[in-house]
């Protein structure tokens, strides 16, 4: 646990917000999310067996990002890189899940409850900067990051937050999450009429073609075409309210496709995104980037757009506005580890048309028995062939064990990466690189994926418990309230006692007796509430 400690201790490392304000041409800043996605299914890449006119009116007047990824195959750990800036093997919260907000006891099968990891210092949840320098920001709905939030970071985060909630002219950021794609709706939506022909769509060559994968295949298309309407009824909204033309909406998938090889998976399937950008006055519009992207990436981006310098802390880079980094990703990681009752490591590296895989158990099948998956009726069919060892190779594959110890494509020639290189003589000096850059990651960005869950719970957690931050320092002076707290990674935050919703504190206050304050942390227990009387 040496190690441990030094990689950890290393990685907390202070952040103190620079005081530069939004000005008021601040943009407005969508999100729409679409649940359990690849680019594979859309018109805008290619694939013109459905129609989505919105999405590809959005598409038109946007830029599409053919190189977008998601660090991890799931959504809660994804989630987590999109909140904060960060690779969740380095916030801990790799694993999925970690932070269970549906229920307490979380993974007893396997004696993981529902815990929230502790963020290195200076590490916050991103709106929390748009929201001090003047923006509404509102969630609509989920929030899932793995850990549990703080206060101070949304204006509203319900079914019913929306921008139209906000002060007259006041810029905002807005999260909009569409669930109807997601992969439970593969067996919920399976007996509404479908709205694409199963016969005319098609079957990714990791998938035999029967009549049970089609079905499948078709629900989700179909659920494509229930998201199109409901992201257009968004886009009508902006449209009618004169919002559409200047502001700045990010279309994207949180991880890839909901189906086997597909989610929980580290091939291009599973961690490859769709990502549509518009810009304001649509510039750029129409055109496509081939830049590496991954989820770490949104938030400073996001931050930089609206004028506000990301914090040192962040393990992104800005892509756009006046804090855009002045060299691009070369390369994309992405890992896998634990996906509900089912344990396996795995890492991946993309880098030039090539992608390295290294699985940390090779003796453990692709194929987890994963419960929740196993409710699809594809996987149904599937593990019934296999074990009928009637699966032909290109989807026998995915089951079988042991796995090689590394995998090599190359995905400009095989993009569902069927053919594994490591073993080719020529490739071998690819193939160290690969290794050296792997490992060079794993160090630098304290991949805590190497211990035991049960062992970095021990290490947060010394008594079972989360660390508890000490009581804010307060003092009155001039009718002003001013307040500190010793923990530099602490937030403080206030609201007038019938009020709802904290306010991240930045100077002093008006003297009020109504106000209360707290200190709050990612992974930490509040602070006891300060009240003045």
């Amino acid at each position: 646990m040496n190690l441990f400690k030094c990689l950890w201790f290393c990685s907390l490392l202070f952040f103190s917000c620079s005081p530069e304000k939004t000005t008021p041409t601040a943009p407005n800043i969508i999100w729409l999310v679409a649940e359990d996605q690849s680019p594979e299914f859309f018109p805008m890449y290619g694939n013109a067996s459905v129609q989505l006119p919105y999405l590809s009116s959005l598409a038109k007047d946007g830029v599409v990002f053919t190189n977008a990824y998601s660090p991890v195959p799931v959504c809660a750990p994804a989630r987590s890189a999109l909140i904060s800036g960060l690779y969740p093997t380095t916030l801990g919260t790799h694993n999925m899940r970690t932070y269970n907000a549906y229920k307490k006891e979380n993974e007893p099968s396997i004696g993981i409850p529902s815990y929230s990891p502790p963020a290195p210092q200076g590490v916050r949840m991103f709106p929390q900067y748009l929201r001090s320098k003047g923006y509404y920001t509102t969630n609509n709905a989920k929030e899932d990051y793995n850990f549990q939030k703080t206060e101070g970071v949304w204006d509203e985060s319900s079914s019913k937050a929306h921008w139209k909630n906000r002060n007259p002219n006041q810029p905002f950021f807005a999260v909009f999450n569409f669930g109807i794609t997601h992969e439970s709706q593969i067996w919920n939506q399976g007996n509404e009429p479908l709205l694409v022909d199963p016969q005319k769509i098609p079957v990714p060559p990791v998938f035999p073609d029967t009549a049970e994968v089609r079905k499948d295949l078709a629900v989700n298309y179909s659920n494509l075409i229930r998201l199109d309407k409901q992201i257009g009824n968004l886009i009508e909204e902006l449209k009618s309210e004169g919002l559409y033309q200047n502001s700045i909406i990010f279309f994207y998938g949180d991880h890839g496709g909901p189906f086997p090889r597909y989610k929980r998976a580290l091939y291009e399937t599973g961690i490859k995104v769709p990502l549509i950008i518009k810009f304001p006055n649509q510039k750029r519009a129409g055109t496509k980037n081939k830049d590496l992207i991954s989820f770490i990436d949104y938030a400073p981006t996001v931050l930089s757009i609206a004028g506000i310098k990301p914090p040192d802390v962040m393990q992104g880079k800005a892509q756009f506005g006046p804090h855009e980094a002045s060299e691009k990703a070369s390369f994309i990681f992405a890992s896998s580890d634990r996906f509900d009752e089912q344990v396996d490591r795995l890492r991946a590296l993309r880098f030039g048309t090539f992608k390295y895989i290294r699985n940390f158990n090779p003796e453990i099948s692709n194929a987890l028995p994963v419960s929740y998956r196993e409710q699809m009726p594809m996987m149904q069919h599937l593990n019934l062939l296999w074990e009928e060892q009637k699966l032909e190779p290109k989807s026998a594959a995915w089951f079988k064990t042991p796995k090689p110890k590394e995998e090599l494509y190359d995905l400009e020639k095989d993009p569902y990466e069927l053919e594994n290189l490591a073993g080719k003589l020529h490739l071998q000096d690819t193939l160290d690189f690969f290794r050296k850059s792997m490992d060079k990651w794993i160090v630098e960005t304290g991949d805590l994926g190497q211990y035991p869950e049960k062992e970095l719970m021990e290490n947060w957690f010394p008594e079972g418990k989360s660390r508890k931050l000490t009581s804010l320092i307060s003092k009155i002076k001039g009718g002003k309230i001013h307040l500190e707290h010793p923990d530099e990674g602490a937030t403080i935050v206030w609201k007038k006692s019938p009020d709802s919703v904290w306010s991240v504190y930045s100077n002093a206050l008006d003297f009020n007796k109504s106000i209360e304050a707290k200190a709050v942390r990612i992974g930490y227990d509040q602070s006891p509430l300060t009240t003045f009387n």
